[in-house]
């Protein structure tokens, strides 16, 4: 399945809100929810003298808005279900926004205790400064090679900043590759505990290669967590084992492991304006949102080829609603009924698009160029697909370079707007 990477916060025309429970239910925006391409590969190959090794039963309540968008305040509770053992099991959305929660308090830590300053020094070690150097222009390099647009507008970032991005750029095309580059065959769930296992060495201080010497570095300097890292990894477990979603409630955990997960890894290095009055949540909410929208985006794109491999990433209750079945898709033809259920699902893909839109001018300034290219370029498959009367079970919609380059000064345009001076203060610490 293929992801999205760049920023990058999310809902649907059934998104199911699920942030209260039994006796606390909270009132909830109900317009608020809340990138690695894996089209291109990354082979991962170090360049000649840069491989030096580094040591170191239930009761379901679910009551579901259908009005996204609406702006309207709605007491939502949902797919909250109790099992035999007593348990409660909460919904996709409640899951992600936990972590939603976890990472904007990490900034909010970080601001408390460094006060003005955005970046932590470097700590140089004898030897070290050299090696980490040429560790990041190499994150860059792979940056520049597979996702051009979005590396030239990381050069309008600090030094800093940019390098991290590119360092976290690097780590989730490698992690995607896994499950979808040339040895994908061979990886087992075994190879995913490792490079979990891995991965928690960096964030320790223990890089492997000089690859993870640049994240490894990153997450010292930025309030960075790992956990949106880790379920980047627990997308990858899905894809070994998973070919369908009963319904968007599952496909949206997925589209949040693959591809929203990156939009929590970056705000913390693209850094919130000075002077936003937005709450730090909403900021996280916003780049999720992207991250789903970039990811449902793929998915629309990609249905006869995910097809052709024996996968639907399509919420199977939807299909059967619009009188579909896994039959329909692998048959490939366009019908009124397909045409029907597309313009469903592309309009939720736009919903949360529109919803990211909010976060991105509360973006430092700097940051915002980069961001509005993904989002508009990403935004436009989806009028791609449309023009191809829908038929993307042999037709791949894509943006075509004249129009690529035609949505770059629209992109730098919108990066000079910054925070709204109309919005209400609302306090971060």
């Amino acid at each position: 399945m293929t992801v999205a990477l760049l920023w990058v916060a999310i809902p649907s025309t059934e998104v199911s809100n699920s942030f209260g429970f039994f006796h606390s239910v909270r009132v909830l925006d109900s317009s608020k929810f809340g990138c690695v391409d894996r089209n291109l590969m990354f082979k991962g190959k170090a360049k000649k003298g840069r491989n030096q090794k580094w040591k170191s039963g239930s009761v379901s309540i679910d009551l579901r808005s259908t009005c996204i968008g609406s702006g309207r305040k709605l007491p939502i509770i949902s797919s909250m279900v109790a099992s035999h053992a007593g348990e409660i099991a909460i919904s996709s959305e409640e899951k992600v926004y936990n972590v939603v929660l976890k990472q904007a308090a990490l900034v909010k830590q970080q601001l408390k205790s460094s006060e003005d300053l955005d970046v932590k020094p470097d700590i140089v070690l004898p030897g070290t400064l050299s090696l980490l150097s040429e560790a990041y222009d190499r994150c860059g390099e792979v940056c520049a090679e597979y996702a051009k647009t979005f590396y030239l507008g990381t050069l309008l970032m600090t030094p800093e900043r940019r390098r991290a991005i590119w360092a976290i750029y690097v780590w989730c095309r490698t992690t995607d590759e896994l499950v979808d580059g040339p040895n994908a065959s061979h990886i087992t769930p075994t190879a995913l505990d490792r490079w979990e296992a891995r991965l928690e060495d960096m964030f320790r201080g223990r890089p492997f290669d000089m690859l993870d010497a640049a994240l490894s570095d990153t997450v010292t300097k930025f309030p960075v967590d790992i956990q949106p890292f880790k379920d980047m990894i627990e997308g990858m477990r899905m894809d070994l084992k998973k070919s369908r979603y009963k319904n968007f409630d599952e496909l949206y955990l997925y589209c949040y492991y693959v591809a929203g997960t990156v939009g929590l890894m970056s705000v913390p290095v693209m850094g919130i304006a000075p002077e936003s009055q937005a709450s730090t949540e909403s900021v996280y909410n916003a780049a999720l949102a992207l991250g789903i929208a970039n990811q449902l985006t793929n998915i629309l794109r990609d249905v006869g080829e995910d097809a052709r491999r024996g996968r639907i990433y399509l919420p199977q209750d939807e299909l059967a609603q619009a009188g579909l079945s896994d039959d329909d898709i692998f048959a490939g033809k366009v019908t009124d009924k397909w045409r029907n259920f597309m313009k469903n699902q592309i309009k939720r893909a736009r919903m949360f698009f529109n919803e990211a839109e909010k976060g991105v001018t509360e973006l430092s300034a700097a940051s915002r160029w980069p961001v509005w290219a993904s989002l508009l370029l990403y935004r436009r498959i989806l009028d791609e697909i449309e023009a191809n009367d829908y038929n993307n079970f042999t037709k791949r919609a894509y943006v075509s370079k004249t129009k690529k380059i035609a949505s770059l000064p629209i992109a730098y345009a919108r990066s000079f707007v910054g925070p709204s001076r109309m919005s209400s203060p609302v306090t971060k610490a």
